[in-house]
Order: structure tokens, then C-alpha cells, then sequence
């Protein structure tokens, strides 16, 4: 019995979903909007970039390098903690 009361109500709400963009669409038609424009522009996504490059370079291991995002390595703490300027670092 519950199921099929589950099941009317999600009928009944498709259906009243389905009604409902039809009278936004004749109306949009009945003053010459088009869709497109009644909907607006694509929302821009902020998806993923690529890979960014290094800007810092320990001088002792050329190996080890570092964005400037995020936290900083052990390498660039124990530099500055040194006196030095992490400008000595920029690649």
C-alpha cells in the first residue's frame, strides 16, 4: 500500500513538473522569447586546469620544487628559518 502511494505521488509530481514547463514554454512562445534566452547563459565551470609550474627550486636538490600553493615544504621552511629570503628560490 505504501509503495504504491510512493509511487502516485511521484507520478503525480513528474506530471505536474510536465505541466508546468509546458505553460512556461507557451508563454515564452506567446511573446516570442526564445528558449535560450529565457533560460540564460550556461553556467561557466570551474573545472580542473592543468598542471601549474614551479616557481620555487631547492638549490641543494634541483629535484625537489614547489608550486607557491599550498603549505610549504620542510625544504622552504628550513630556508627562510635560516634567514634567507624565499625570493633565493624563484626559478
Amino acid at each position: 500500500m505504501q509503495e504504491q502511494l510512493k509511487d502516485e505521488l511521484k507520478q503525480r509530481a513528474s506530471q505536474d513538473r510536465s505541466e508546468a514547463l509546458e505553460q512556461i514554454h507557451a508563454i515564452a512562445r506567446s511573446v516570442g522569447l526564445p528558449l535560450k534566452e529565457l533560460l540564460g547563459a550556461a553556467p561557466v565551470r570551474s573545472g580542473r586546469t592543468g598542471p601549474v609550474a614551479a616557481r620555487y627550486r631547492n638549490p641543494a636538490d634541483a629535484s625537489q620544487q614547489w608550486t607557491g600553493r599550498g603549505r610549504q615544504p620542510k625544504w622552504v621552511k628550513d630556508w627562510v628559518d635560516g634567514g634567507n629570503d624565499i625570493a633565493g628560490l624563484k626559478i
